[in-house]
């Protein structure tokens, strides 16, 4: 798997992670929107220790900063 989110995504998609979470135990969220946004949040943290996200290769996004050799 070849990287293609950068440290500011990943940053932006751990908040995102942390902000649904607490939305959802502080029960502002709840029922099916509250468990789906619990499992995008899952993936948001996810793809984000990986550096990689599976939709944005057939999209031919790539945020990550590649070095110059």
């Amino acid at each position: 798997m070849k990287k293609n989110m950068g440290n500011g995504d990943r940053f932006l998609r751990i908040i995102i992670a942390v902000i649904i979470g607490i939305l959802y135990y502080a029960g502002v969220i709840s029922g099916t929107l509250g468990l789906v946004l619990l499992i995008l949040a899952g993936v948001f943290v996810l793809t984000s220790f990986i550096s990689f996200c599976p939709l944005y290769a057939p999209l031919g996004i790539n945020t990550c900063k590649v070095k110059n050799k």
